[in-house]
């Protein structure tokens, strides 16, 4: 009974470690997507031969 107590607290400190890191990435994303989509937009805008527009706040930018 002992091994099967010690595998279940293992796969509970998994979903935590999980659920933890999760948490962690949605944070990032929701803080710095605003930087990264204008980063994306301005990599795009320079392939197909546009300019770049900065837009009012972080995230608004687009291809003229």
């Amino acid at each position: 009974m002992t091994k099967l107590n010690k595998k279940g607290q293992a796969l509970v400190e998994y979903v935590l470690i999980i659920a933890l890191v999760t948490v962690i990435a949605v944070s990032l994303i929701k803080v710095f997507g605003g930087y990264l989509k204008d980063s994306i937009t301005k990599t795009s805008c320079e392939l197909v031969g546009e300019t770049y527009q900065k837009g009012a706040q972080a995230g608004e930018g687009t291809c003229k």
